[in-house]
Parts: C-alpha cells; structure tokens; sequence
C-alpha cells in the first residue's frame, strides 16, 4: 500500500457472492488485500442461490462453466451432466466457498443499503441493513445482472388467495404442485424450463404467454468417467479456444458465411449445431447476428424442427415466434418444453390475443371475460435486468450525485468497470462489458484478474484513487451503441434493452464485442498505463 493510502476498515468491499464475487474475493486476498464481503443471501451462490425452480440448468457446457483459475480444482471436480443443474452449481460453488476459505470473508443475511464517497479522503462508507458502518479504499459491486425479480403490473395481483411463486425467489424446501390448477405467467428462459416440470405433476397447466421465444433441446445427457477424463486432459486447449471465442466456450462458428455454402452444407452445419444444443446454434454462421438474409435461413430450419414437435399447428402457430431475429434475444437451452403442448391438460393462452384483465382470489380473468380457476400462480416474469441489482443500493460518488441519477437514461460505463464521479468504484461483469453474452465464470476471472492488476498498479506507483474520466465513458458508450446497431439484436424487445420493464430507457446495455475483443481492448487499457482514467 502507498504510504499515502488513507486509514480505512478495509481495503476492498465486495457486494455479492456469486461466481464474479467469490473469484474476486479470493483473488484479491491470494494478493494481501483486505477484502470484506456482503450478500443478503445466507450462503454463496448469487444467481444460483435465489433461482431455485424447477428444472433450473446453465446454458453453458459444465465443462465451460467452471472456474479457470486452478488447475487442482478442475482435476478434482467431477460434473455428472453435460449442463448442470441448480443443485449441481450450487455444490460445486460451496466446494469453492469451502476449498479457498471464502465464507469468512463475508457477512450473509445482509444488504447493503448505500455506499456514499468521501470526496477528499477518497474512500467509501458503506451502510448494512444490519446496522453496521464500514469504509474501504475500494468498494466492487458483483451484483448480477440477474437479480432483481420483476413481477408483472396486473390488477388484483396480491388478491389471490392460493400460493403464488417467482422464478427468481423459489422456496428452498422445493414446491409440490402435484394435483393443482397451477397457472404460468411468462415463456422467457425461466418459463421454458420449468413449465415441463411443473406440468409433469399439476392436474392442469395453464401457460400465460405474451412474447414466444426461440428455444433449442439441451441434447443433455449425463458423464461417464472416460468423457470427463477426455475434458480434464484437454483441460488447457479448452480453456485456450474459450479464450479465443467470442461467447467464453470453446465453439467457434462456422468458417464460411451463410450463402457461402450450397443448401446441403448449410443444413448440415445447423443440423450439428442443433445436435449440440441449446444457445450456440446463434453462432451457427458468423453471419447469422448481422445479416437479416441468414438469420431468415436459421430461423426457417429451426421452425421446421419445432412445428415438427407439436400436435396441433394453431399451438405452434402461437410458439413460433414473429416478432425477433433467431438469436436476438438469448436462445433458450429447454428439456421436452414444445412436447409440453401435446398432453391434454396443458394449455396455451396468448396475452397478445387475450391479455390478463385481472387477478382475483380464485384466479385469473382475461380481455375476453374468461375466468380461470387457479390453485396456484407461478411469475416466470424475469428481472429488472443489468442495472436493477445496482439501483436497489443508494450509490453516492462526487457531488452527492447518485448512481441512479447518473445512469437515468442508461448505464454509462467505461469498460463496464468504471464511472466518471465514482472513484475506487467498480461494478464487474455488468452493463458495458460482455457479461450476460458470454459465460459469465470466465468474464469474472477476466475482471477479478484486471482488477487485482490495476490495484496493484496503483499501489506500484503511489496512486490512491482512480476513476473513469467523463470523455473515455462517452465514447465507451458511444462504441457499445454501435456495435449493438450493427448487429439484428436491436430488433428484439430484449431484457438487454430494458424493454420488459415500463419506463426503462431502451439501451442495448451489454458489450457485444465478445469474449476476446474485449480482452483485447482492456489488456490495451491496461498496458498504456490505463489510458481512460485518472489516477491520483
């Protein structure tokens, strides 16, 4: 530390204890830091912790969504499916939490309420929900984009009288829907994979779709010893052609654009990436985000696919979506969802055609006057997603300007790390860098890893504080913008945008760059003495 490094409680605050908060703690202490930790969960998990629902799985290859960072942790962990489950991550997680001694870093059960800049010592006091006052030098919000769950604006809402659940706040002794009218309201990533389950013991489903969404089978399967053997081993080259990628796995898109290839080829690339599962077949070309032409043509193939999975073409016609690109909003990695459809107690209802009037204690009413008996309402409605984890905390930089105020019509960042007005303030793997993207686990040990850089530099040199200045910040999100313009991901009425939440500034709000572009450029950053901010 420099000599000239004020007195504080701590040396790093860290909000949270999801993937992106348990590496940057740990990275941080292996240095000799001060770290102190929050989260107002009672355990480490983030994201994995709240979103307990059924049939709840990552997107991303187990291989893939696991910690880089030692090498005796990936040799010693074995997954037992090709995407884990929530309970699977959430053992591992706590085998992490326990192998590195992460926990006593933090206090669970705890929010925290502000954080507010001492504008001349440069440090940060920050307030709990438990009482307790602590200043750091630094203080690193590891959030979640994904974290803050949105219930729709409907009438009557806190009217029924049966059970209600969110997706993204499930009871932790599990919910027996066996023999209940139950009612899903929301087809989005959560939906999609609970619906099967839920419909495998609820005597009748009702599906309250308002927008369709593109999903692919996870093609999941479990591991035997010789697969996960054959992955440790080729350990290093995964993680290497990770790295190189544009989404954090090791899957590239196909070398050839769309019209490149003749009918056959084409149709043999989509069928093999359909045979992978799940989000990559938006990777399918290289093309396939930017170009409207090929978009149409793995969209068409992927239509042929699903209409070929359901019983009646007026329910297909109301699951195929209209409205998006494939891939402009994030595919969805499903179990048996179209097959859903086919059995005799699951209904669809389009809120498109038929919206929800209101709620009542026995149910749901629709536009056209229908009333809909329900036992039980499960909201697989999403989250304020990117910055509405940030919003719930009172964020006080320079002037005794908000973080709030200064994001109003939308996240300004540098790099996604910092923001003019807010120094030794960093918020990781959130708007402004890939985050959501890319596989979040390698996007936090690309930030941990910067950040822990950037410290050290600072402390190398004698510097107390850093911030973003307000030019790099605006071309930062000048950049963000329009490569978001350039791509068919605009056309989408996206949580990336805000659009699910009325009133949100519509803001392309991650980084689509991908995984190693952005490395690029922080790297760049990083090596010309970190060009963009101020250091003091």
């Amino acid at each position: 530390m420099s000599e000239n490094t004020p007195a504080t409680d701590t040396d790093v605050l860290v909000v949270g204890a999801g993937v992106t908060g348990l590496y940057t703690v740990h990275k941080l202490r292996t240095l000799g830091y001060r770290v102190r930790g929050f989260d107002r969960a009672a355990d480490v998990g983030g994201v994995w912790y709240w979103n307990r629902y059924p049939g709840a799985r990552c997107d991303v290859e187990s291989f893939d969504y696991s910690y880089s960072f030692d090498e005796e942790l990936q040799q010693e962990w074995d997954w037992s499916e090709k995407y884990a489950t929530q309970p699977e991550i959430m053992k591992y997680l706590h085998h992490v939490a326990d192998r590195f001694a992460l926990r006593d870093a933090y206090t669970f059960e705890t929010s925290v309420l502000s954080a507010e800049l001492d504008e001349e010592s440069l440090t940060w006091t920050v307030r709990t929900d438990g009482g307790e006052t602590v200043t750091s030098r630094f203080v690193v919000f590891a959030v979640g984009c994904l974290s803050s769950a949105q219930r729709p604006n409907v009438p009557g809402l806190d009217s029924f009288a049966g059970v209600s659940y969110h997706t993204g706040e499930w009871p932790h002794e599990g919910v027996d829907f066996t023999g209940l009218r139950v009612g899903v309201v929301g087809t989005g990533s959560s939906g999609i994979q609970s619906i099967p389950e839920i419909a495998a013991q609820a005597a009748q489903l009702t599906v309250f779709q308002r927008s369709a969404n593109y999903s692919i089978p996870a093609g999941n399967k479990p591991l035997d010893d010789a697969q996960r053997e054959a992955a440790k081993a080729d350990y290093a080259e995964r993680r290497r052609l990770a790295r190189l990628s544009g989404g954090g796995s090791p899957f590239t898109t196909y070398p050839k654009k769309t019209f490149e290839v003749d009918e056959e080829e084409r149709r043999a690339a989509y069928e093999r990436r359909w045979e992978l599962g799940g989000v990559l077949y938006s990777k399918t070309f290289p093309d396939q985000l930017v170009d409207r032409s090929a978009n149409d043509a793995a969209r068409v193939f992927w239509e042929e696919k699903v209409r070929a999975r359901i019983a009646d073409p007026a329910v297909a016609e109301l699951l195929v979506p209209g409205d998006h690109p494939i891939g402009a909003k994030r595919i969805v990695t499903d179990s048996d969802y179209f097959e859903t459809y086919n059995q005799p107690h699951v209904r669809l209802v389009s809120l498109r055609k038929n919206p929800i009037e209101r709620v009542d204690a026995t149910g749901v009413t629709l536009a056209d006057g229908e009333h809909i008996a329900l036992d039980a309402l499960v909201y697989a409605t999403g989250f304020d997603a990117m910055t509405g984890s940030v919003d719930r905390i009172e964020v006080r930089g320079r002037g005794g300007r908000t973080l709030k105020e200064v994001w109003a019509a939308g996240p300004r960042t540098y790099l996604g790390l910092g923001t003019d007005g807010f120094p030794n303030f960093f918020n990781l793997t959130g708007p402004g860098s890939p985050s959501v993207m890319v596989n979040v686990i390698l996007a936090g040990e690309q930030h941990g890893n910067w950040l822990a850089d950037l410290l050290q530099y600072m402390d190398a040199h004698g510097h107390r504080a850093v911030e973003a200045t307000g030019d790099a910040v605006e071309d930062w999100v000048r950049e963000c913008r329009d490569r978001a313009e350039a791509t068919l991901l605009m056309e989408a009425d996206s949580w990336y945008l805000g659009a699910n939440i009325p009133g949100k500034p519509r803001v392309f709000m991650p980084y689509v760059g991908g995984f190693k572009v952005y490395q690029d450029v922080i790297d760049e950053v990083a090596a010309s003495g970190y060009k963009g901010f101020r250091l003091v």
